[in-house]
């Protein structure tokens, strides 16, 4: 019996769930329903483009370009946050404009260059 408590005890740390670091886009993580702030979305936006940068997503010369606009609009499901980024120095025109798409509370959904 003290065997088997032992390899029990000895097994837990190899059933137990690995710890998983988060990207660094992803520390604008909100619960509840509470309407996030155009400053706390903004933020948000600014560390997401700058991981879709790190992660070669995006081309470096996003670095430095601020947001154009940001507004709440209707999304598929619901109204959404989108923030708009315009690069005129983009070398894929079709790609100058940079789309963020958060949830109300501020969340993270998508990112694309065609605004849908």
């Amino acid at each position: 019996m003290k065997r088997l408590i032992l390899a029990v005890l000895l097994a837990l740390p190899l059933a137990a769930p690995t710890i998983v670091m988060a990207d660094p886009g992803s520390s604008c993580h909100f619960h509840g329903k509470k309407m996030a702030t155009e400053s706390t979305v903004l933020q948000c936006a600014s560390k997401r483009k700058a991981s879709l940068i790190e992660a070669g997503k995006l081309e470096k010369s996003w670095a430095s370009v601020q947001p154009a606009t940001i507004a709440l609009v209707d999304g598929k499901k619901a109204k959404e946050w989108r923030v708009i980024y315009q690069n005129p120095t983009a070398s894929d025109s079709a790609k100058s404009s940079l789309y963020l798409f958060f949830t109300p509370p501020g969340n993270f959904i998508a990112a694309n260059h065609t605004g849908n």
